[in-house]
């Protein structure tokens, strides 16, 4: 790229790395996961788990892909075949009423046809099996692209990193999206370089197994194919013409869309028959969208068969959760927000979430790329490694940012890479200064990183580290169900031999676990907690999670997030006293009425009271009178309905889609036949 450039070969010869590679990159990968196993061996499920793992088995064991559809199946479809093997029972599939029923079905499965622990455990060995290899792979790809430095210096930085140590034992998408990704491009730039069948073919089979990982993939895939398009028309080496080229391009798309349809077993359909399984039609599941394009997109996608018709449901759900977003209030960077965070979310998450020594050494790649310090062979593949990756951006950008950096991993796994480029460029040089300023920064990131266990938790020192996080963020980077343990076994040692019945504010772990431990709290037993559950004042007992003690614009505790807790468990909290929570209180009104409405049959009447109990507690929340509204469109009450629906667009925020669809809902039930009328998707909801 420039005259002063590193050789790509130079360093590597003064080094270890340079001649032991694959020694050096196993014990890089095997150290991670030992480093993982130790910080993450008290971690509970994360919310998500029980359901992708029971998906998996029945993908596995029933060649069915009706539930869980709302992500690809390649990390169910590996977590599930060691389930197979070593043993999971399936309940027989019943009807599901929207995905919350079929989230509970799948974790009745977990928690109660099988043993729990054991599942984790199991998942927990199937992840970091497929982490490690999806590593191992990503090295490979890096030092064919670049240089044995630069795939070392990326798998230390991704060893080091809390996030991935997080990650790579939970049965969710996200990391291995992120390493497949990165993967992908490296590949397609050597592909693309030499033109060669065999590295077409890899780059193939790694697109479509990213393909497979997550829809957000289809970025990707956009950004292979324009830059293999463009490459294959710009002058070249290779003795291919450029038609060679393109059909090459062509092949690398086409056999990636093979291998996503492999992975669905060839199977259009979800279940043994033609008619739809789902647990909301697919035609449904598309009209939730706001967008006309994305409609149209969609039922044309569906209909021409480009894709199995799960993916096209889960793609439906990927669109509407995480770009559209939902109505959600969101904290970030100690601000307020409704729906999503600011386009700079993002970028500001990885820079609070990542250790800054290891960011330091990032941004001496980057300075190392932008003065052209870097060898010239290079430059393709970095600018197009930089160009996909800013795509991704742009698009996340767009979306919804409720899940945090998880989202955003595809940028954490190139951050890394320049880490690497910096690992290769300080080996490079002969300055002492550099040298020990690497040093530094590595040791610092060393010293902040690897003490954190529980590492899901972790934040930098730009916001005060993990104890304060949860004061800036509020999004599932702080947390996402890990201290579910902590909670069972502090009930169990404290609060039960009190006698006393608590409180619990804890959404990420899931409610059947609490059952399947014998844990009592106030709502369990409706009938027997009617007094206090219909009081916004909490006395004795709370247990909470920090990501619903942070600030929002509706269901708000300032009282209790005000106290001091007697017992802390990094994000899980303990409180002992009295406090009037009135947000709280119209927050666990809305969940028992969502129960009430997706049981089979639904309970309108009683999903009616619990939400007027809602708005009344807290009248903030425009979505619960769409609910209280649809409800009421269920038990026929044309003008109970409408005044819900009326309410709910006076206290709209500042939403136009929203507002258009509660205006053209509002002139629906007003003159039409409400047995025919669908209900409004309530805008909370995943």
């Amino acid at each position: 790229m420039g005259v002063a450039t590193i050789p790509a070969q130079r360093s590597l010869s003064k080094t270890p790395a340079g001649r032991h590679f694959w020694i050096c990159l196993l014990l890089l990968v095997a150290g991670a996961i030992l480093r993982s196993g130790i910080a993450t061996r008290l971690d509970d499920f994360t919310m998500d788990e029980a359901y992708h793992i029971a998906a998996g088995a029945s993908y596995v064991q029933r060649g069915d892909f009706r539930m869980n559809p709302e992500h690809p199946p390649l990390v169910k479809l590996w977590v599930g075949s060691f389930m197979t093997v070593t043993g999971f029972h399936l309940s027989p599939f019943r009807h599901f009423n929207d995905k919350h029923d079929e989230r509970k079905f799948a974790e009745e499965d977990v928690y109660y046809r099988n043993d729990a622990d054991s599942v984790q455990r199991r998942a927990r060995r199937a992840m970091w099996g497929l982490n490690g290899l999806l590593l191992v792979i990503l090295a490979t790809a890096l030092r064919q692209a670049f240089s044995s430095a630069v795939a070392l210096g990326t798998v230390l930085f991704l060893a080091i990193d809390p996030t991935v140590a997080a990650h790579l034992p939970v049965v969710m998408t996200d990391l291995p999206l992120g390493v497949l990704s990165v993967t992908t491009v490296v590949v397609a730039t050597v592909a693309f370089r030499t033109w060669a069948w065999r590295d077409v073919l890899w780059c193939s089979l790694m697109l479509g197994l990213t393909l497979g990982a997550k829809h957000s993939a289809l970025v990707f895939t956009i950004a292979v194919g324009l830059a293999g398009s463009v490459l294959a028309i710009l002058p070249s080496q290779s003795e291919k013409s450029r038609l060679n080229r393109l059909g090459k391009v062509g092949v690398v798309l086409l056999g990636a869309l093979s291998v996503l349809w492999g992975l669905y077993f060839f199977r259009f359909h979800e279940g043994g028959s033609r008619d739809e399984v789902f647990n909301r039609p697919l035609q449904d599941k598309i009209a939730d969208l706001n967008f006309g394009t994305h409609r149209f997109a969609l039922r044309h996608l569906n209909a021409v068969h480009v894709v199995p018709r799960a993916y096209v449901w889960g793609l439906a759900d990927a669109v509407r959760a995480g770009l559209e977003g939902r109505a959600e209030s969101q904290l970030a960077f100690g601000r307020l927000f409704y729906n999503k965070a600011p386009w700079y979310f993002f970028p500001g998450t990885i820079a609070v979430k990542v250790p800054i020594g290891l960011s330091l050494l990032s941004l001496v790649g980057v300075a190392f790329f932008l003065l052209r310090r870097l060898p010239h062979e290079w430059g393709t593949a970095t600018i197009t490694l930089v160009a996909a990756a800013f795509f991704f951006f742009l698009v996340l950008s767009r979306g919804a940012t409720y899940a945090g950096v998880r989202h955003a991993t595809p940028l954490l796994v190139v951050w890394a890479v320049f880490g690497g480029f910096a690992a290769h460029a300080i080996l490079g040089q002969s300055s002492r200064v550099l040298k020990g300023f690497a040093g530094l920064a590595f040791s610092a990131a060393v010293a902040s990183a690897t003490p954190a266990m529980r590492p899901w938790e972790y934040y930098n020192e730009l916001v005060g580290g993990a104890a304060n996080a949860y004061q800036y963020f509020d999004d599932e980077g702080v947390d996402l169900g890990q201290r579910g343990k902590e909670m069972i076994r502090y009930y169990h040692e404290v609060v039960q031999p009190s006698g006393e019945i608590p409180y619990i504010d804890v959404e990420s772990t899931a409610e059947l676990e609490r059952l399947k431990y014998g844990l009592d709290w106030v709502g369990r037993d409706p009938k027997r907690d009617a007094e206090r559950m219909a009081s916004p004042i909490w006395s004795g007992t709370v247990i909470a999670e920090a990501r619903l003690l942070s600030r929002e614009l509706w269901w708000d505790a300032p009282e209790l997030r005000a106290a001091t807790p007697v017992v802390r468990f990094g994000n899980l909290m303990i409180f002992h006293g009295q406090f009037r929570v009135p947000g709280k209180q119209a927050f666990d009104r809305y969940l028992d009425a969502r129960d009430k409405m997706f049981s089979h049959p639904p309970d309108y009447k009683a999903a009616e009271a619990l939400l007027q109990q809602s708005v009344t507690a807290d009248p903030r929340p425009f979505f619960v009178y769409i609910a209280l509204g649809n409800v009421r469109l269920g038990l026929g009450s044309r003008e109970g309905a409408l005044q819900a629906y009326k309410t709910a667009l006076q206290r709209l925020p500042d939403d136009r889609d929203m507002r258009r669809a509660i205006e053209q809902q509002i002139e629906r039930v007003s003159t039409g036949n409400l047995d025919q009328i669908p209900p409004l998707r309530d805008p909370e909801l995943e």
